[in-house]
């Protein structure tokens, strides 16, 4: 994530305007080359579980103009589960084997990791995960219709933890906006992190937006934190490897769920 202007790669040609953008997005630049197993899985699963996205300007854009249909897309009508930088798919795919009746969209820009999610979609032979390859704000923003996801997963994005890096931090007040303009009213979105200063920032960001209410304000308070208000760990997370490092770290996790109301959005 960077919130510093920026020029991605692969400006496509003809376009005289770069692509500067000025709020954090929700990846880092890494290396793009597949080992022969995630190649193979690219080329074999690629077409049927990526979609094919217009872009604009950048690699990692999607056209705004372009509007995602879950119904098309999926071949049938199902609560829609979005989760935002999925790594290497763990827990997305954990949760459609578990829920073969809901649908899970998976955004995310790290090719290696699209690559290891399709692998395990075809070992598992799964038919309801598919995957857009953007920078996850653009997509709420507008290709995702306004009130047609029922929940939002933000699972362990970067914490920028250096101090100076902070206003890289995906979760924000405008996040939270884009958050409530895609959930269905009653929609959830859920957080968690292992880093308690980024834990605050996403309590106070969530607390403090428009068309949200924590599902657990009160809970959990302690003498350090009169505040509480945090989730129990969410059970349809699958402990991932990430996870497990982090607990072996002594970082401790915080969970969040907040439920969409009414307002809010942009």
């Amino acid at each position: 994530m960077s919130t510093e202007p920026m020029q991605d790669a692969d400006t496509p040609q003809g376009n005289p305007q770069p692509n500067f953008r000025t709020k954090p997005v929700s990846f880092v630049r890494r290396g793009a080359r597949l080992s022969a197993g995630r190649q193979r899985a690219w080329d074999n699963y690629r077409d049927e579980f990526v979609i094919d996205v217009p872009r604009h300007i950048a690699d990692t854009s999607v056209d705004p103009d372009y509007v995602f249909d879950a119904g098309t897309a999926f071949g049938r009508e199902a609560p829609l589960i979005v989760e935002i930088g999925p790594g290497v798919g763990e827990a997305v795919v954990e949760a459609a084997k578990e829920h073969p009746e809901q649908n899970f969209l998976a955004i995310e820009v790290y090719t290696p990791g699209i690559a290891q999610t399709l692998m395990q979609i075809g070992r598992h032979g799964l038919s309801n995960i598919r995957l857009i390859q953007a920078n996850a704000p653009e997509v709420l923003e507008t290709t995702l219709p306004r009130e047609s996801v029922d929940e939002l997963w933000v699972f362990f994005p970067d914490p920028w933890h250096k101090a100076r890096h902070h206003k890289r931090r995906m979760v924000s007040p405008h996040f939270a906006e884009l958050a409530a303009r895609v959930l269905k009213p009653g929609g959830l979105w859920r957080l968690a992190t292992d880093w308690a200063d980024y834990a605050e920032v996403m309590r106070e960001v969530g607390d403090g937006a428009s068309g949200f209410t924590n599902v657990h304000a009160g809970e959990r308070t302690s003498a350090e934190d009169p505040a509480g208000g945090w989730a129990p760990r969410f059970e349809g997370r699958t402990l991932t490897g990430f996870e497990k490092k982090a607990g072996e770290a002594g970082r401790g996790i915080h969970d969040l769920a907040y439920r969409r109301t009414s307002g809010g959005g942009v």
